[in-house]
């Protein structure tokens, strides 16, 4: 349970610092926030389901921060493209 919450955490952090590092792509910290919490969950049992073994809980920061910042760049890719 405490590695969930950290991943989704890390997802929230992850989706925040690409949505500052690429402002085409952020849809404000709220958003950010929400979808990267998302893609912090995802991003944390997709690496435990290919068998990485980074220890638990680096596992869990490494995955919940990329997850969560790759998928707010994916749907701020998405919302670009259909605002246009």
């Amino acid at each position: 349970m405490t590695d969930l919450i950290i991943s989704l955490l890390t997802g929230a952090l992850g989706g925040n610092i690409a949505g500052a590092l690429l402002k085409k792509f952020s849809m404000g910290t709220l958003w950010n926030s929400v979808v990267g919490i998302l893609g912090g969950g995802l991003g944390a049992q997709l690496l435990g389901m290919l068998g990485l073994d980074l220890g638990e809980l680096i596992g869990s920061i490494a995955g919940g921060t990329a997850g969560g910042g790759v998928l707010m760049v994916v749907i701020g890719i998405i919302k670009n493209a259909l605002g246009k």
